[in-house]
């Protein structure tokens, strides 16, 4: 081979060397990184903006719960009610007579009611006006007035249906805070995926060209040592197969790249006009979870945890209103205040009467074939069976704790390992093609330096999105920041 050949084919492989994407990006516009375009996704996704709507509306459902305990003001009535019909009237010797008739019921009452947090019944303060006229045989209008009152409903021996319900919702609103943490952790860990698409697609492609412009310099080489007959036609057609396999891997890597671009800008809702390119760093943070704080944290922290006491909250509300709820009991009910009646409105506030009114209902089943105990029975054994998905919930969350800090571990020495494969695999293949240029080696030893150094580099990748995945991963089962050792709010 000529010294002009020999000079040409070393100057191809120096800019096919320069292509390789440990040395140069294909974008030149400032790069975004993982930190960035996870931010970027929990500000603009569709998916964040859907998780903030949920958690929005629970926490207005909250808000309406706790303002449905204070004391609230209504007004009713009817404005009026009117009847016209023929009706029975009793003669004072005893017949009946019908007669037509036309009544007119006005009514308005206000009140001010309360539940009771510690017993569950209602106190009430109203006041009322009423009037009524019936024209007829005889003419009839009358004006009734409440213009105060106070009044007590009280249950014995039944449920406190209100107190229960704000236990429930106690734990609710903190299972809608959780489940919101873990919805933006989860967001994390899809954009992971999607940005390590593009970083890998984006290296697989810097990989391609490099290849392809390799192997192109090894064909036009192969060729002039064909012609003078150094090889056989056997290894010019291996080198041109090659060179084939590694345009055709490039039009593919192509497509991936553009193919992973668009899910990341589909993932972070960026319009198609916005250059988008990402930026990994070799390094990764150096900190070794610990996985007693891990399981710690996640029972702690974690939205399941949360669902169990929630369960456990609804299992003994089942059990006690089954026990109170259908069995003896009475509902007491009194009323104080002031009334009286007159043919004026004027004078429907003079000369007030005491009202007074006490009413107790006794409720006492006597005999229900049994319901009342099965209905028991079944409520505890419900209970049971909470208790012990709640027991398995509890040891499988802390079982994801504790392995996905030694996932992170594992994943840190990995990256470690796959950098150092990757660096000598990309001397050896340098190596081996500088031997093949001079003839020391054969183009088999060389294609298998090749194929072992993309191999390196692939793995390489795939490491840093191992570490990535895992470190938000163990974020997402612990909803606890390791590296500023802070839970996540």
């Amino acid at each position: 081979m000529s010294t002009t050949s020999r000079f040409r084919a070393s100057a191809l492989l120096a800019a096919a060397w320069l292509l390789l994407p440990r040395v140069a990006p294909l974008a030149a516009q400032d790069s975004l990184t993982l930190g960035q375009a996870i931010a970027l996704a929990q500000e603009r996704s569709y998916q964040a903006h859907a998780a903030e709507a949920a958690l929005e509306a629970a926490r207005y459902r909250s808000r309406s719960f706790a303002s449905r305990l204070l004391p609230q003001l209504s007004l009713t009535g009817s404005v009026p009610s009117y009847n016209r019909s023929i009706i029975q009237v009793v003669q004072p010797d005893g017949s009946t007579l019908f007669r037509p008739q036309q009544q007119t019921n006005a009514s308005l009452s206000m009140q001010l009611s309360q539940k009771l947090p510690f017993t569950g019944g209602d106190l009430f303060v109203s006041s009322s006006l009423a009037r009524l006229r019936v024209t007829g045989q005889q003419d009839i209008e009358t004006w009734s007035s409440t213009p105060f009152s106070i009044g007590l409903r009280q249950g014995i021996l039944r449920p406190n249906i209100t107190a229960w319900d704000r236990r429930v919702q106690n734990v609710q609103s903190e299972l809608d805070e959780r489940l919101y943490r873990e919805t933006m952790e989860d967001l994390a860990l899809t954009i992971t995926g999607l940005f390590f698409d593009v970083y890998a697609a984006r290296v697989a492609l810097n990989n391609a060209l490099a290849n392809a412009a390799t192997n192109d310099t090894l064909y036009r080489l192969n060729q002039g040592r064909y012609d003078v007959g150094k090889i056989g036609e056997n290894d010019l057609l291996q080198s041109e197969l090659a060179l084939l396999r590694s345009r055709t891997s490039l039009d593919g890597a192509r497509l991936e790249y553009e193919r992973a671009l668009a899910g990341l800008r589909l993932g972070l809702n960026l319009p198609t006009d916005i250059p988008l390119s990402v930026a990994v760093p070799s390094a990764v943070p150096t900190f070794e979870p610990d996985t007693a704080v891990a399981v710690a944290q996640a029972l702690q922290n974690r939205a399941a945890v949360t669902n169990v006491e929630l369960q456990d909250v609804q299992a003994r509300r089942r059990v006690t209103e089954a026990k109170l709820a259908n069995g003896v009991g009475a509902t007491v009910q009194a009323s104080f205040g002031y009334n009286a009646t007159a043919p004026e409105a004027g004078l429907a506030y003079q000369n007030l009467l005491q009202a007074q009114q006490f009413t107790l209902s006794v409720q006492v089943p006597l005999w229900q074939w049994g319901a009342h105990g099965e209905d028991i029975r079944a409520a505890e054994a419900e209970r049971d069976r909470t208790e012990n998905l709640s027991q398995s919930t509890m040891e499988q969350t802390a079982y994801e704790a504790h392995y996905a800090a030694l996932q992170l571990s594992q994943a840190q020495r990995n990256v470690a390992l796959s950098a150092k494969a990757d660096t000598v695999a990309g001397k050896r293949f340098e190596v081996a093609y500088n031997r093949y240029v001079i003839g020391r080696i054969s183009i088999d030893n060389l294609y298998i330096a090749q194929n072992e150094k993309d191999q390196a580099l692939t793995q390489f990748v795939q490491s840093l999105r191992g570490y990535w995945q895992a470190y938000y991963r163990l974020r997402r089962v612990t909803l606890f920041d390791f590296e500023a050792g802070k839970a996540i709010r």
